[in-house]
């Protein structure tokens, strides 16, 4: 008997046991992130010195409203990576709303699904708590990644809070492995916004080329 999981109720652990998925801990499974990222310009440093103020602008005057974090930040990344252009095009799959417990307090998250292209997607998470981790939509976006077509061996993902990134790579085949990315965040010494443009625009190049 086939044994179906939506995504939005799927776990590491079943992902482990259904699909032998492994986490793989070497620098060299994972070197997209950190190799031949191409350099900024002067112009998209201004731009993302921009947004970092915008986005500590905001936080000095709470509430914070997470959909306002992803739009100041997210967007602008988008944008200036060209992922509006072909051969890219966003595609908002399903959204999904669950509830965790912390510290005793029930956290209400959303979890959007952006496709890029059949190889890279993108997760959105927004909860009532700004600093959630990113980590929150790690399970969800393998499955979807898990999911896409066969002829893609090499999938990339990213995970955002809006403040938070990090990336992800799934190589499929028996069995899929993954690895992960450091996580950077905005509001760190310097503009770790630098940092994801370049991954973000190392990743358009190579999901452009195959």
């Amino acid at each position: 008997m086939v044994q179906t999981i939506a995504a939005e109720n799927v776990t590491l652990e079943q992902l482990i046991l259904l699909y032998g998925l492994e986490l793989v801990d070497l620098e060299e499974f994972f070197r997209e992130w950190q190799d031949d990222l191409p350099e900024l310009t002067n112009l998209e440093k201004q731009l993302l010195d921009q947004i970092k103020a915008g986005y500590i602008n905001l936080r000095n005057y709470p509430p914070l409203l997470e959909n306002t974090v992803n739009t100041i930040v997210l967007s602008p990344l988008l944008f200036i990576g060209k992922f509006y252009l072909p051969p890219f095009h966003l595609k908002l799959e399903k959204s999904i709303e669950i509830e965790t417990q912390d510290n005793q307090t029930i956290i209400k998250r959303r979890i959007d699904f952006l496709l890029l292209n059949q190889k890279f997607w993108v997760t959105v998470i927004e909860s009532k708590q700004i600093t959630y981790s990113v980590g929150a939509g790690l399970d969800q976006i393998l499955a979807y990644m898990l999911a896409a077509p066969q002829s893609q061996d090499v999938v990339f993902g990213m995970i955002t809070s809006g403040g938070s990134f990090m990336f992800i790579k799934l190589l499929k085949g028996y069995p899929p492995r993954y690895a992960t990315s450091n996580i950077f965040d905005v509001r760190n010494r310097g503009n770790e916004l630098y940092n994801i443009l370049q991954i973000l625009k190392r990743i358009s190049q190579l999901t452009k080329s195959n």
